[in-house]
């Protein structure tokens, strides 16, 4: 999949007959065009799987809070999707909500699987991330044909039938709604943790400026990932930091 994002940028360089786009340009300008549609999932359907999930996680590259995974099946023959689906980062947090809440009466099925902070500590992220999507895929009501995962990594693991697609989250129908129906649950939970002074209703677990001052002169709360390289810029703190698995294979935060 990557090979074929590579080819899609090529393609709009050599497309403006007056002055090539950088990469970097070209690549902003695809993004922009990519829209949510069937097409990852009519493929897998006319192979004959009938029944196709989605899967995207939110979470990843949080100070706080868990990495939450959403597995979504849709099947053949469903209405059209909510008008403006697309990956839950470019929704407006009024917005998100609004077409979340359309998109779970919407689905045929969707689960969802989380792995704590303490898990991710003791684990790593990618293991962490498995065990969040396995829970989520064992949860449907029905095993899948076919996983769709976003990103170029298989982190689920090849006793589950994953195709991985890079930007899948702007690409397919099932991935997309994923990502939203993850981000609002998520964003819910680390809204209703309680410490203000971190502001997690508003961050979601992320390091923003009110997060990181928070940090500095409290400390981590439970809610904390202490494996995390935040510590390491905390002297008064840095004793709590936890070590993380050397494990080969791990996935990048972001």
């Amino acid at each position: 999949m990557r090979t074929l994002l590579a080819f899609e940028m090529k393609s709009a360089l050599k497309a403006s007959p007056v002055r090539p786009l950088s990469a970097s340009a070209a690549k902003l300008r695809l993004l922009k065009k990519l829209r949510c549609t069937l097409r990852f999932e009519k493929k897998a359907w006319e192979s004959g799987a009938v029944r196709v999930a989605g899967v995207d996680e939110v979470g990843r590259g949080a100070w706080a809070g868990p990495v939450t995974v959403c597995a979504v099946v849709v099947r053949a023959g469903f209405p059209d999707p909510p008008a403006g689906l697309t990956d839950s980062k470019r929704l407006s947090p009024p917005r998100r909500a609004a077409i979340a809440g359309e998109l779970l009466s919407w689905v045929e099925a969707y689960a969802i699987g989380e792995a704590g902070p303490a898990e991710i500590d003791a684990a790593g992220l990618t293991a962490a991330l498995r065990r969040a999507a396995v829970c989520a895929l064992e949860q449907l009501p029905r095993r899948p044909d076919v996983v769709l995962l976003d990103g170029a990594h298989d982190y689920i693991g090849r006793t589950w039938p994953v195709r991985c697609a890079v930007r899948a989250d702007l690409r397919s129908v099932s991935v997309a709604t994923a990502s939203v129906i993850a981000k609002v649950h998520r964003d819910r939970f680390m809204a209703g943790l309680g410490h203000a002074e971190f502001a997690f209703a508003e961050n979601a677990g992320y390091p923003s400026p009110a997060h990181q001052q928070a940090l500095a002169a409290l400390g981590p709360t439970s809610c904390h990932r202490l494996s995390w390289s935040y510590l390491d810029d905390l002297p008064q703190w840095r004793h709590l930091k936890k070590h993380r698995p050397d494990i080969e294979g791990q996935l990048p935060l972001l």
